[in-house]
């Protein structure tokens, strides 16, 4: 079968590569929805503008600028102030900042679309403002944003490609050596576009499964 040999030959190393693109994307994903929580709340129940301006200029900036960039940027730039970064931190780093900025919108939607009901009947319980907020909307608001934030761990193990870029040995860098070594780039890069839908369908579905788990009928309604 056209790949099989190429992928029986290096699976101990594409298997690492593997690991590697798995780590960036799953870290990199739940430093960003602690990020991406907090500018939330912020963003939507600050009492002051500046802090929601920064939140505001902070997602705008990072959604709109390519992630290479942010990484090369971070990357490179980060030993001008005494950081020194290796590959994988920095792909860490960079990632996260950018995730957190496209969480923070699917959140913000999520937390519009909860009924001002439900705040009312927590803050009629005695609730404070801001334990309503955690303790009531946001649960509700993090359940409505589950199929995007799915989206968005799927998106991170294929953006983890990126990083190949700053040397960091994941799998869209490790597949580019094994081909260049063997100059059977059609062959491996078969190989590495099955394990990108492979491993991004089975995420997607583990995302899922979360989703059913969670779900409350007519919780929004």
């Amino acid at each position: 079968m056209l790949g099989l040999d190429i992928l029986m030959e290096n699976w101990e190393v594409l298997l690492k590569a593997l690991g590697y693109s798995l780590l960036v994307a799953v870290a990199s994903f739940s430093i960003g929805f602690l990020l991406a929580s907090a500018a939330t709340v912020v963003r939507l129940f600050s009492s002051f503008r500046l802090p929601r301006w920064l939140v505001r200029g902070y997602v705008e900036v990072f959604r709109g600028t390519p992630m290479m960039v942010q990484l090369f940027f971070i990357y490179y730039a980060s030993p001008s102030i005494g950081i020194n970064l290796s590959p994988l931190q920095a792909s860490i780093v960079a990632f996260a900042l950018n995730s957190a900025a496209y969480q923070s919108e699917y959140l913000r939607a999520g937390m519009m679309s909860v009924p001002k009901t439900q705040y009312e009947a927590a803050e009629s319980l005695g609730l404070t403002k801001w334990a309503s907020i955690s303790s009531v909307m946001l649960p509700i608001a993090l359940r409505a944003s589950l199929p995007s934030l799915g989206n968005e761990l799927v998106a991170l193990f294929k953006y983890s490609s990126i990083a190949s870029f700053v040397t960091l040995p994941e799998l869209f860098y490790v597949a580019r050596y094994i081909a260049a070594g063997s100059f059977r780039y059609l062959e491996m890069y078969l190989v590495l576009a099955l394990i990108y839908v492979v491993v991004g369908f089975l995420l997607a579905k583990a995302f899922r499964r979360v989703e059913k788990l969670v779900f409350v009928p007519g919780l929004m309604h």
